[in-house]
């Protein structure tokens, strides 16, 4: 039975270069693949972009191409990834550079353009396509229409898969949905197709495709089951072994710490999964509720049993829009009577607002160390004399960088020294523009992709 071996090399922007190292040298994979983008990371990389039309990607990917290259193409293992950002092709011409400077075999770089919707939404509008807000249910996106700075479709593995068929060695796009960068080798390479879908193996793609493509966060990482992780500061990176019938084992770099459980990959599943029997992707809807997961040896499980729905007709699409500027400041409180005190320099910050006439959109004080992470939930010691000390975060949001200045140069950075002695400070924050996201889901005929090829001597 045919097997194909893929290794997720990153699950985020910003991961450990000596991860996805480790995991090129030590496996033999026949594909790697970098996931390099979140929620905002989109419209982050398009302000930059439009600041310099040669940024957009994600810089992270440079490095590591320098880094793992030399490994990768000597053993035919293929990358696929996201990292172009809102600038695949000029991310590509990066890549080829190196490829030259590094003097390696030549190659083919498949770059996928077309996930940003931007200049279609006016036309979208016309045609009355309903662009609504999928977390709060707003409807007229005309609210913010004049403020939106980024718009891009999660797309799935349709040209992963056209690159790979074209000989591509490496594959670059956007915004290429995470599970995407693992479905397309496996569907080019089992031959399953959306011309005449076997959705019960596209919605395994999907599956195994998940459990891998947050890296670290399978193999022990960020897990409810960290006591006794066998050597957290080594961790692996997970690998995926495929076969053409739809199951997969799931290991990890060898010789890597961390650990490969059934526990592991249960819990993965389950991770950014609002309906574990409708896991919605470009590619297919998978149902976890039928995968059976078996401990086949150390750092070893088998997944099988996946099923999965036809893809859905619409595509989400997160909008980016301007949503105005917070100003910041940070003191740390100190015994005794943290407490009190932090909640007079609150009261402080409040009535000098006040006082300068400065009206937030929204205020908001978070102490570390009791409440930052879970806020308004979170108890307050009995004995408020117990809490040593406190991180006080004061954040108040307005629609100009003007008021966020006044803001935090007369209300907020001062108020330091009008409280109570021994309190310490962070370095000052400049005031900062805040994007925020508009999610919503659009038919998926109203994304128009396109593959160019490079060849790279």
């Amino acid at each position: 039975m045919k097997k194909i071996t893929l290794g997720a090399g990153s699950g985020y922007w910003g991961v450990p270069p000596d991860l996805p190292l480790e995991l090129v040298q030590r496996a033999d994979l026949d594909y790697l693949g970098l996931e390099l983008l979140a929620e905002l990371s989109m419209s982050i990389l398009q302000r930059w972009k439009n600041k310099d039309p040669s940024k957009g990607y994600v810089p992270d990917l440079i490095e590591l191409m320098k880094l793992i290259l030399p490994h990768t193409l000597p053993k035919g293992t293929k990358i696929i990834t996201n990292g172009g950002g809102v600038n695949p092709r000029q991310a590509a011409m990066e890549i080829a550079r190196i490829i030259k400077e590094l003097k390696l075999p030549p190659v083919k770089i498949g770059v996928i353009e077309g996930d940003d919707v931007f200049s279609g939404l006016d036309e979208m509008i016309k045609k009355r396509i309903e662009l609504v807000n999928l977390d709060t249910g707003e409807r007229d996106i005309g609210v913010i229409r004049d403020r939106i700075v980024a718009a891009h479709a999660y797309i799935g593995a349709d040209l992963i898969i056209e690159a790979l068929r074209e000989g591509a060695d490496i594959v670059i796009g956007g915004r290429l949905s995470d599970n995407a960068l693992y479905v397309g080798p496996m569907m080019h390479e089992f031959g399953w197709s959306f011309e005449n879908p076997d959705w019960d193996k596209i919605g395994a793609a999907v599956t195994i495709g998940h459990i891998i493509e947050c890296g670290e966060c399978v193999t022990g990482g960020m897990s409810n089951f960290w006591k006794g992780n066998p050597e957290p500061w080594n961790m692996g990176l997970p690998i995926a072994e495929v076969y053409e019938n739809g199951e997969a084992v799931i290991s990890k770099t060898p010789g890597s710490g961390g650990q490969m459980t059934v526990n592991m990959v249960r819990e993965h599943l389950v991770y950014e999964t609002h309906d574990p029997k409708s896991y919605l992707m470009p590619d297919a809807v998978a149902d976890l509720t039928t995968v059976r997961l078996d401990q086949e040896g150390e750092d070893r499980v088998r997944v099988s049993n996946m099923t999965g729905k036809k893809r859905p007709d619409k595509l989400k699409v997160q909008i980016g829009y301007d949503d105005g500027y917070i100003a910041e400041a940070m003191f740390m409180v100190t015994w005794p009577e943290a407490v009190k005190k932090a909640r007079l320099y609150e009261e402080i910050i409040m009535r000098r607002l006040d006082k300068f006439g400065l009206k937030p959109r929204e205020t908001r004080f978070e102490w570390m160390g009791v409440n930052c992470a879970h806020g308004s939930v979170a108890p307050l010691p009995e004995n408020e004399d117990a809490v040593n000390e406190i991180g006080l975060r004061a954040v108040a949001k307005f629609n100009t960088r003007e008021e966020a200045y006044r803001a935090r140069r007369f209300a907020m950075g001062g108020s330091l020294i009008l409280g109570p002695v021994g309190t310490g400070f962070g370095a000052p924050v400049p005031e900062r523009r805040v994007v925020a996201l508009w999610p919503t889901l659009i038919p998926r005929e109203e994304v128009h992709l396109t593959l160019t090829m490079m060849e790279v001597k």
